[in-house]
């Protein structure tokens, strides 16, 4: 065995990168790697600014993501709405598995920086406001924690002022299988409430699923989605809770309860009840 170091430009590899791009200039990773600003001198600020950056991360793919796949939905374009759908999906596992790295934080390392946070939150963030939205999940109550940054304002409330992707479901669904019961209106402001109409239609879906493969994959698809992101919910509630018990959010939350009371929000409702019916 030779002792000589391997140099890789021997086989071609570019090695000088002085008048080229180079990996660290293509993703920036000066200005990326640059954003990790601990307010303390504890350990385990870092972890937490880095689960909470990355997360926001994989939060801006998934808005866009989901953003062409309602464009894909409208254009009838469903391989590539599929496709995106599957891919927002092994986002949420992305962002499952974050929490994983966070529980190793104890709550003896928390308490050391959590009141540099002062009155910051993962409950102030927009990026999830934004999905929320976009899935149907709508409260125009969440708008003010983000009026101090208009251009984000001005995003969510656009966002509000259009169907979302699951009223566009809703409508492709209402005009394939047609009933006397008329399709529900979007839901702009507000939660999207089950419809008995919806749910009938469902029904004739996966009764007859070789008749209507394709709505059939697309409600299956949902309906995965929506199970990630309740995953997602839930290991957020029991990370909270095994890292500040159920003191108050840093944001003013109530805590552990308030998410409790996220678990119960439902953003498909009529594809859940509708295997009680079958």
């Amino acid at each position: 065995m030779s002792h000589t170091p391997y140099d890789p430009e021997s086989d071609g590899a570019r090695m000088r990168f002085a008048d080229a791009m180079s990996y660290g200039d293509y993703l920036r990773l000066d200005g990326i790697l640059d954003q990790q600003r601990p307010l303390s001198d504890a350990h385990d600020e870092l972890l937490f600014i880095i689960q909470h950056q990355t997360s926001e991360l994989w939060m801006k793919l998934a808005i866009h993501e989901l953003a062409a796949a309602r464009e894909a939905l409208i254009a009838n374009d469903m391989s590539h709405m599929f496709k995106m759908l599957a891919r927002v999906t092994r986002i949420f596992e992305q962002l499952n598995g974050a929490w994983d790295v966070l529980r190793t934080m104890t709550p003896a390392d928390y308490t050391r920086f959590r009141e540099a946070l002062g009155p910051s939150s993962g409950f102030q963030s927009w990026q999830y406001r934004m999905i929320e939205f976009i899935l149907g999940n709508r409260n125009p109550n969440m708008l003010r924690p983000h009026e101090h940054v208009p251009e984000v304002h001005a995003a969510l409330q656009a966002e509000l002022a259009r169907p979302s992707f699951y009223d566009v479901v809703v409508d492709r669904l209402c005009r394939e299988i047609p009933l006397d019961r008329p399709a529900p209106a979007p839901q702009l402001d507000s939660p999207h409430a089950g419809d008995a109409g919806v749910q009938a239609r469902w029904q004739i879906v996966y009764e007859d699923v070789d008749a209507h493969w394709t709505l059939y994959e697309l409600g299956e698809k949902l309906v995965d989605l929506e199970d990630y992101f309740r995953r997602w919910r839930f290991n957020h509630v029991t990370t909270v809770e095994r890292v500040i018990g159920f003191k108050r959010g840093t944001g003013g939350t109530a805590g552990v309860s308030y998410l409790r009371r996220m678990l119960d929000v439902v953003l498909f409702p009529e594809l859940w009840s509708v295997r009680g019916e079958l």
